[in-house]
Parts: structure tokens; sequence; C-alpha cells
């Protein structure tokens, strides 16, 4: 049974309904105890109140009443209208049972022992390596320590040839990327696969040329930067 809300509406019509029927109540007391033994399903029309529940039919009964009197100031749809389907409270919540407050206080109680055994014995903690080991850091540091100025590097010449080694690639690249393009715009009336071609050979001439010069330098100069690096060596030994 669906159950709906009662409005401003149904309480003025119920006002008006209990008033024309009140001068007929000693009539009909004998019938209204018969009714009233009848089991109903229906929610009480007692004590009506803004939002209390009212079901479809004691509304459609209520309007046949006010009909029957002679009232036609309220419609069906005026009645129903604002109505919204009546949503029952939630239920409140049971009491515990003394089993349940029992079980709770008992499980309370093992937890307290617990934590008070945890507290007076706290469990052995996890060993690690360090713990095994404590000087392990400092043997290795003290085995590992630089015992001569060699032992040091060279990292300002290192840091000298690396830079060397980045200017000499970028000049490379350079002078490919501008013989390539020279050789693009000097041929621009050819067909274009003939332009990149040329461009593609000049480019890798150029590359070629530039490998040879630099491992021709190399080859002449390496000895003396050898004969540097050694003496440079020497006299980091001898400070």
């Amino acid at each position: 049974m669906v159950l709906l809300t009662m409005t401003s509406s149904i309480l003025e019509a119920l006002s008006i309904v209990e008033a024309a029927e009140t001068p007929q109540i000693e009539d009909h007391d004998e019938t209204e105890e018969q009714e009233s033994q009848q089991p109903t399903h229906e929610p009480t029309l007692d004590d009506p109140k803004l939002g209390n529940p009212m079901s479809h039919g004691q509304i459609i009964d209520l309007w046949k009443q006010l009909k029957a009197q002679g009232n036609s100031n309220f419609t069906l749809e005026q009645l129903l209208r604002g109505a919204s389907v009546y949503i029952p409270p939630p239920p409140p919540k049971p009491k515990p049972s003394p089993e349940y407050k029992a079980l709770m206080a008992r499980l309370r109680r093992e937890e307290e022992a617990r934590s008070y055994e945890r507290m007076i014995n706290p469990p052995p903690q996890h060993e690690t390596f360090k713990d095994h080991f404590p000087s392990i850091t400092a043997s290795f540091a003290a085995a590992n320590r630089p015992t001569s100025a060699s032992d040091f590097g060279d990292d300002d010449v290192a840091m000298e040839e690396v830079h060397k080694q980045i200017t000499l690639i970028i000049n490379f690249l350079v002078s490919i990327a501008g013989v390539a393009g020279t050789l693009w715009v000097t041929a621009r009336w050819w067909s274009l696969p003939a332009r990149m071609f040329l461009t593609m050979g000049g480019s890798i001439l150029v590359a070629i040329a530039e490998v040879v010069v630099y491992n021709a330098y190399i080859l002449e100069d390496g000895p003396g930067e050898e004969e540097t690096w050694q003496g440079l060596k020497e006299v980091r030994v001898g400070c």
C-alpha cells in the first residue's frame, strides 16, 4: 500500500468533514464501534498533521465525503497537489543484548591485557646488516682511502680534454652543414634529386676530410700531449 503525505488542502478538508460530521456522532456510535472492531492497515486520522501518512484510498474517501456534502471547492487534484510518497523514519537501533555487552567487555579486557604485555615485554627488534657489523662503513672507508696524490686523479686535465673533443665535434658539424648549405644553394637550378645527391655527396666528402685531418693532427701531436700528461703527473707526485 502506497502512503502519501498530508498537504494543507487535505488538512483543511479533514477539518471541514469533521465539523460537518460532529452532530451526527451520537447517531452512528454503533456503526463506528463495529468499524473500529474490524482490523485495518490504514494510518489513523485522529491527529492529522502536515506530512503525516495517508493512504490513497483515504484521500479518495475524503474527496467523496466532501462531494456528498455538496462541497465542490476541493477537487481530487487539489487534494493531491503537493503530496509526495511518505517515507517512514528509520526504526531506532535495537539496544545491545546482554550477550553482546558481555562479549565486547571480554574483548576489551583481552586487548588491554595484550597491550600491557607488549608494553612490559616489547618484542625484539629486527636486526639489520648494520646492527651485525656496526664498523663496516668505517673499515670500508679506511681501506679505500687515497694513499698518494696520484689517487686523486687529474680532473683538470680530463676536463680540458673533454672540452677539446666537444669543440672539435662542433667544428665538424658546422663545416659539414656549411658545405651542404652552399652546395644546395649553388645547385638551385638543378633538379631536386640531383641537388640532394650533390649535397649528400659533398657532406660525406667533407666529413671524411675532417676525420683524416683530425687523425693526422692526433698522430702528429699525440706524443707531445702524452709527455705533457706524464709531466703533470710527475709534478703533482713531487708536490
